[in-house]
This record gives C-alpha cells, sequence and structure tokens, in this order.
C-alpha cells in the first residue's frame, strides 16, 4: 500500500514542484494585484492548494494520454504509467478525485469562480491531447496554466476586470516561452513519435522568438505595473526577470537538451521575482 501510494505521488510528479511554482506565481501574481497587496486569507489558501491538485490532476492526465508514448521516449519512460507500476484505471480514477477535491475548495467561493472552474478543468483535461493535432500545444497549456488569474480576480473582485485577461495573456506568452524550452529539450525524441510542439514549428527561429516572447512579456507586464501605478521596486522585479532570461538565451544557444531543460526550469526564479517586486511594492514601496 506505501509502495502504491509512493507510485501515485510519482504520478503527480510531487517530487518535480517545477509545475506546481510555475502555475503558484501567476495565480499569487493576480491574488496580489486584485487584493492591492492584501488578498483574502481563505481565498489565498484556497488557490494555493488548487494550484497542487489541479497540477497534479494535469500530470496524471498527461501521463494517461502518453501512456503509449512514454516507454519510447528516454526522460519519461520510467514514470508509473509508462512502465506499467500503475494501471490505466487507477490514474483515471486519482485524475477524477483530485478535480473533485479542487473542486471542493472552489465551492468556498462566490458563483463567478466556481464558473471559471469548469473551464479550468476542461482545460487541464484536454492539454495533454492537442500535441497531436496541433504545433500549439504551448498556447494551450498556457491558457489552462493562466485560468487561475481571472478566477482569483474574480474570487477576491467578484469580477474579472480587462487588467485581469491582459495579465492571463502575458501568462499565455509566458508558458509559450517556456514550454518551448521545454520541447527543444524533446525534441529529437517528438520527430520520431510523432508528437507536435512549438519548438518543432519555430525550428532554427526558436531562439529568436522565445526571446520575442519574454520581451513581449516584460512589456505587458511593465505596462500593466504603469496601470497600477507600481514603483520602482516593481520594476527592479521586472529587470531581474529580463536578467533571468537573458542567461535563459545563454542556456539555449546551443539548443542542447540538457541545458534547454536547465533554461525551462529558470523559469520558475522568472516568475519569483515579478511576483517579489509586485509583494515589495505592496510592502516596501
Amino acid at each position: 500500500m506505501i509502495e502504491q501510494l509512493h507510485q501515485y505521488a510519482l504520478l503527480m510528479r510531487l517530487h518535480r514542484p517545477i509545475g506546481i511554482f510555475l502555475l503558484l506565481w501567476p495565480t499569487l501574481w493576480a491574488l496580489w494585484i486584485a487584493g492591492g497587496g492584501y488578498p483574502d486569507v481563505l481565498v489565498t489558501i484556497v488557490f494555493v492548494l488548487g494550484v497542487i491538485l489541479m497540477r497534479s490532476a494535469g500530470c496524471v492526465i498527461n501521463d494517461y494520454a502518453d501512456r503509449l508514448v512514454d516507454p519510447h521516449v528516454r526522460r519519461t519512460r520510467d514514470r508509473p504509467l509508462a512502465a506499467g507500476r500503475v494501471s490505466t484505471r487507477e490514474a483515471l480514477t486519482l485524475f477524477v478525485i483530485l478535480c473533485l477535491l479542487a473542486f471542493g475548495l472552489v465551492l468556498l467561493m462566490n458563483t463567478l469562480t466556481i464558473m471559471l472552474s469548469l473551464v479550468a478543468v476542461l482545460l487541464a483535461a484536454t492539454y495533454p491531447f492537442t500535441k497531436r493535432y496541433t504545433h500549439w500545444p504551448q498556447v494551450y497549456l498556457g491558457a489552462a496554466f493562466g485560468w487561475a488569474i481571472p478566477m482569483a480576480f474574480a474570487a477576491q473582485t467578484g469580477t474579472v476586470p480587462t487588467l485581469a485577461w491582459w495579465l492571463f495573456i502575458a501568462n499565455v506568452l509566458w508558458a509559450v516561452a517556456y514550454d518551448t524550452m521545454y520541447a527543444m529539450a524533446d525534441r529529437e525524441d517528438d520527430l520520431v513519435i510523432g508528437l507536435k510542439s512549438t519548438a518543432i514549428l519555430f525550428g532554427k527561429a526558436d531562439k529568436a522568438i522565445v526571446a520575442g516572447l519574454h520581451l513581449t512579456v516584460l512589456l505587458l507586464l511593465l505596462w500593466i505595473g504603469q496601470q497600477n501605478n507600481f514603483g520602482s521596486l516593481y520594476h527592479l522585479g521586472l529587470f531581474i526577470a529580463a536578467g533571468l532570461a537573458i542567461y535563459q538565451q545563454w542556456l539555449i544557444k546551443d539548443r542542447i537538451p540538457e541545458k534547454c531543460f536547465k533554461a525551462f526550469l529558470n523559469n520558475h526564479w522568472f516568475g519569483a521575482a515579478i511576483f517579489a517586486g509586485i509583494a515589495a511594492h505592496y510592502y516596501l514601496g
């Protein structure tokens, strides 16, 4: 029993929290902006727990969708579902349980947030299948990871202002940037097994496009800061994030898979720097 629970934890990728961080940071951006630096405690707890549950559910359904593909990819062949240590029935049951737990938390929020959460579940459940039909699964991932932004504004303020959607767009573009670097690490395997990604679509222009995406994200965040009258500490956070984006360009310059993956992981700090700038504005500005 203990060993099976361990396999479930591996299936949920709890030992690799990078996905939790990439989902958590934009959620916190939205909560802090919507709450003027002082978001409601219950709302914050619900969203942090929801991030963990939905990211875990996303990993489970992703591995279910890729159960016939993962055994042929070096980096994923030892995942519990691919290796046969967890059955497809167990995986689907776990996915449903995680979604129900997350929905139970959302029921503590207002009606608008509950309605928006239904879209979140749909995005999480369908994202893993997009890589078979389109070269743009990274955009869909960005929407799935960023949907917590309008939900956070809805939970905190009872409405979703235009500013929230601009923050959502910034997150989608950021997700395309970091998940393209992730896909660059898997490009050769994906070409062999017939999966699609922006890394394959962009080809030799991948590095330039990732740089352009990071720049656009930072410009959008700069504009959002101006709309909220954010000061120099927020801009310092953006400056640090820009430095991290430059560092990621250095990592991917030769398209070495291990370094592309390292660049992907570094986006945790990119998101953290932006949140630190937002928090610093409210508490130290």
